[in-house]
C-alpha cells in the first residue's frame, strides 16, 4: 500500500465508517486486462474501498498449473487427471501440486489467515458444476468478499449491490430462491420488488476472475461444464460489515427464542451457541479472530519478518509484502471494530475471563502500536 492509498483509505473510513453499498452508475463492471499495469493500490482504491465488482482477464491465471493440468485440449474438465491426483486424498494441503497462486490483489485475507492459524478449516474452495447447474440467490459467508476464477467453462452472474436484497424480500421477509422467478412480479407476494434495480450481469469466460464485493447478493449459472477456484475473504475494508452481520444474526436468534429468556438461566450463552451453529462463529471467537490479525500486524511493525518466519507462515508473509502502511491501516480498522465489540452489551454479558489479553488491554496495546508506527 502506497502513501496516497493509505491517506485515501484513512479519510474514507473516517468519514463513512463502513464499506459503502457499492452501487454502480450505469451498471458498468470494469474489465482489468493487463497485470503489469494494474497495481495492488489501484485495486484497493478503485474496488475494495468503494465496494465495486470487477473482472480480471485470463492473463492473470495463464500460468496456473490448474489451467494447464485440469483442462483437456478442448477446454473441458480433465477428469482423468483429477481422479488420479485427488480422488483419494483427504488433505487440504497439496504442496507438490502447482494448482494456483493467490493474486496479490486478494492477499489481505483475514479469514484464511485466522483459520490457518487455528488449523481448523478455511474458506478456500474448488467448485465443479455441469452445464445447466446453478447456485440460488445468496450472499457470501459473513458478508465477505469473494473471488472466483474459472479454470474451465463459462458462468453467468446476476449481481445485486448491497441493500438491494431488501426490495426482493417477500411479505414475510424471506429472500427468493430464484430472482428470475415470475412470482417476484406479484405485488401481493413481493410488495417492494418494483423498487429494485435490475441486476448487473456478468458473463465469465474460462481463465477470468470475478471479484464479488462485500454483501452483494448474487445468483450464478454454469453455462458449460465448469471448474472454479474460489476464496471468501475479509480484510480491513469490510471487517465492520462482518461485525454488523454478526450483530444482526445474534438479534435474529434472540428474537426466535425470546420466550425462553426469563426461564433459561444461560439464555445469552445459548444464543451465542445457536448463532455459532448457524454462522460458524460467536462473539468470543470473533474477538480471537481480531486478536490474531492484530498480533500479526504488530509483529510486522515491531520486528518485520525474517526469512525463516516468511517461509513458515504464508499468510504473514503475504501481508508483509503489502507494506508497513497496510499493517497500520489494518490495526486502525481492528481498533475501530474491537472498540465496538468491547462496548457491546451482549459481549459484556459473556464470561470474558478466558480471553487473554483482555479486550481493554489489547485495545491499549493496539493504539500504542499505531501511535509508535506513525511517529
Amino acid at each position: 500500500m502506497d502513501r496516497a492509498t493509505f491517506a485515501c483509505s484513512t479519510a474514507f473510513f473516517r468519514d463513512f465508517g463502513n464499506s459503502s453499498p457499492g452501487a454502480l452508475p450505469g451498471g458498468h463492471v470494469d474489465f482489468i486486462d493487463k497485470a503489469d499495469s494494474f497495481t495492488y493500490s489501484d485495486f484497493f482504491r478503485d474496488y475494495l474501498i468503494p465496494n465495486h465488482p470487477c473482472i480480471f482477464s485470463a492473463k492473470f491465471t495463464e500460468d496456473w498449473g490448474s489451467r494447464k493440468n485440469w483442462v483437456t485440449w478442448d477446454g473441458k474438465p480433465n477428469f482423468e487427471h483429477l481422479l488420479q491426483n485427488f480422488a483419494f486424498v483427504f488433505s487440504r494441503a497439496f504442496p507438490e501440486q502447482d494448482v494456483y497462486t493467490t493474486p496479490v490483489y486478494f492477499s489481505s485475507d483475514w479469514l484464511n489467515e485466522y483459520w490457518d492459524a487455528v488449523a481448523v478449516d478455511d474458506f478456500r474452495f474448488v467448485y465443479m458444476g455441469p452445464k445447466g447447474s446453478w447456485t440460488p440467490f445468496h450472499a457470501d459467508v459473513f458478508r465477505s468478499y469473494s473471488w472466483s476464477a474459472n479454470i474451465c467453462g463459462r458462468k453467468r452472474w446476476l449481481l445485486y449491490p448491497a441493500g438491494q436484497e431488501e426490495f426482493l424480500k417477500d411479505r414475510h421477509g424471506n429472500l427468493p430462491f430464484d430472482v428470475t422467478a415470475p412470482d417476484l412480479r406479484d405485488k401481493r407476494i413481493y410488495p417492494r420488488y418494483g423498487q429494485s434495480q435490475p441486476p448487473l450481469e456478468i458473463l465469465q469466460e474460462a481463465g477470468e476472475i470475478v471479484f464479488i464485493p462485500s454483501g452483494w447478493h448474487h445468483q450464478v449459472y454454469n453455462l458449460e461444464d465448469t471448474i472454479s477456484i474460489n476464496h471468501n475473504w475479509v480484510n480491513g475494508c469490510n471487517v465492520a460489515v462482518m461485525w454488523c452481520f454478526l450483530q444482526d444474526e445474534l438479534a435474529a436468534v434472540q428474537r426466535e427464542i425470546s420466550q425462553w429468556k426469563d426461564p433459561m438461566e444461560d439464555w445469552h450463552l445459548q444464543c451465542q451457541l445457536i448463532m455459532k451453529s448457524c454462522t460458524g462463529i460467536d462473539y468470543k471467537e470473533f474477538y480471537n479472530f481480531l486478536k490474531v490479525i492484530a498480533e500479526n500486524r504488530i509483529s510486522i511493525l515491531e520486528k518485520g519478518l525474517d526469512e525463516e518466519s516468511s517461509s513458515q507462515n504464508n499468510s504473514k508473509a503475504a501481508i508483509s509484502t503489502l507494506g508497513m502502511l497496510h499493517a497500520v491501516f489494518d490495526l486502525k480498522r481492528t481498533v475501530k471494530v474491537l472498540s465496538s465489540l468491547s462496548a457491546n452489551e451482549d459481549f459484556r454479558k459473556l464470561d470474558l475471563t478466558s480471553l487473554s489479553p483482555s479486550p481493554e488491554a489489547l485495545l491499549q496495546h493496539l493504539e500504542s502500536a499505531i501511535d509508535t508506527a506513525l511517529l
